[in-house]
């Protein structure tokens, strides 16, 4: 017995078993993530109709990589190529820039009483010369993680045909995981772990898919936009505003910024209607569609969702923003509960 724990441990603190852990773990982690976003529409489908299960979930796979071949077909080469030549266009558009700035001083001298022209030329010489040295990197390390993105495609392929044969199971598992927590901790502990992983279940589900429904919304609003603006690189500018969209009410926000930085190499004028459309594109998401969708998907108020984003991003930058809605909508739900049980308890009145 020895031998084996001694066999087992040098295993598995042994570099070769991490690295081979980590790669055979890369495709069970597309499963569940894939599983965990297809199984909302599934549950909507056998509410709706009939059928077999394996009937659904033909149908949930058909719409999934019907998705992704409409993406990849269509939109990934128009992005790549906008990408591209976006990077082999930057000097020119740095230096027509820079002409742009150079040339309002002199329209603006009758005007300046201050002499606070040169003060702002240096300012904007200053920012070009930052940006010149970190957009450049920027896009190539962007273009690395789509290489990078397509690298994995196998464990993409592999995690879909997992995902199959979990949400054909779900049932199973969930049983599996409910007897497993019984037989390990007492009865009441045992309730409260299923509680909770309930719980976490149903806010992440439905926050996702409703971040994904507004997400979308707002990406092809932008893209209409930019269509009706004549913006260049519209598709590439609605990409990043609606990725970041996922971040609620700061996404669209975040993603002004490189959205008004690749209009201004083209455009320095027309990058002012950009960042003003988006701007009110985020006033309209975080006052009237986020609030639609997400309130009611989460069940918390506005503010409590402006309130968890700014602490979570606070502590944990973007992912922090990301992950902090659904996650303060489980504590607020444990709270509440524990908050009822302690009025019942203490036998006290609202």
């Amino acid at each position: 017995m020895l031998i084996i724990t001694f066999i087992l441990f040098r295993l598995i603190s042994s570099q070769s078993f991490t690295f081979t852990l980590r790669k055979i773990s890369k495709p069970f982690i597309w499963a569940f993530v894939i599983s965990f976003f297809l199984n909302s529409l599934l549950v909507y489908l056998e509410r709706k109709y009939t059928f077999k299960r394996w009937i659904n979930i033909l149908i949930v796979y058909i719409i999934f990589f019907g998705i992704i071949a409409l993406f990849f077909v269509f939109i990934t080469p128009t992005v790549i190529e906008s990408i591209k030549t976006l990077i082999k266009e930057f000097p020119d558009y740095v230096r027509a820039t820079e002409q742009w700035f150079e040339s309002m001083p002199s329209k603006l001298a009758i005007i300046d009483k201050y002499g606070v022209i040169d003060e702002v030329k240096e300012a904007l010489d200053e920012a070009m010369i930052k940006a010149t040295r970190s957009i450049t990197p920027l896009l190539n390390k962007t273009v690395t993680q789509v290489i990078n993105f397509t690298s994995g495609f196998l464990n993409f392929i592999l995690g879909s045909i997992i995902s199959i044969y979990i949400l054909k199971d779900k049932e199973e598992f969930a049983e599996g995981f409910k007897r497993l927590a019984y037989a390990v901790f007492p009865k009441h502990r045992a309730e409260s772990i299923i509680n909770v992983q309930r719980e976490i279940k149903e806010a992440f589900s439905k926050f996702f898919v409703g971040k994904i429904i507004d997400s979308f919304i707002i990406g092809l609003l932008c893209f209409v936009g930019c269509l009706i603006l004549r913006v260049p690189y519209s598709l590439l500018i609605s990409l990043i505003v609606g990725v970041t969209n996922m971040i609620p009410y700061f996404g669209p926000l975040i993603g002004m910024i490189p959205a008004g930085i690749i209009t201004l190499f083209d455009r320095p004028l027309k990058a002012l209607w950009v960042v003003i459309f988006i701007f009110a594109l985020q006033q309209f998401d975080g006052l009237y569609l986020g609030p639609k969708i997400l309130g009611v998907k989460v069940g918390m108020k506005p503010f409590w969702i402006i309130t968890a984003i700014i602490i979570g991003g606070g502590f944990f930058g973007v992912w922090g923003m990301l992950f902090a809605v659904p996650i303060v909508a489980v504590i607020r739900t444990l709270l509440g509960r524990y908050i009822e049980r302690q009025y019942k308890i203490k036998k006290l009145e609202d």
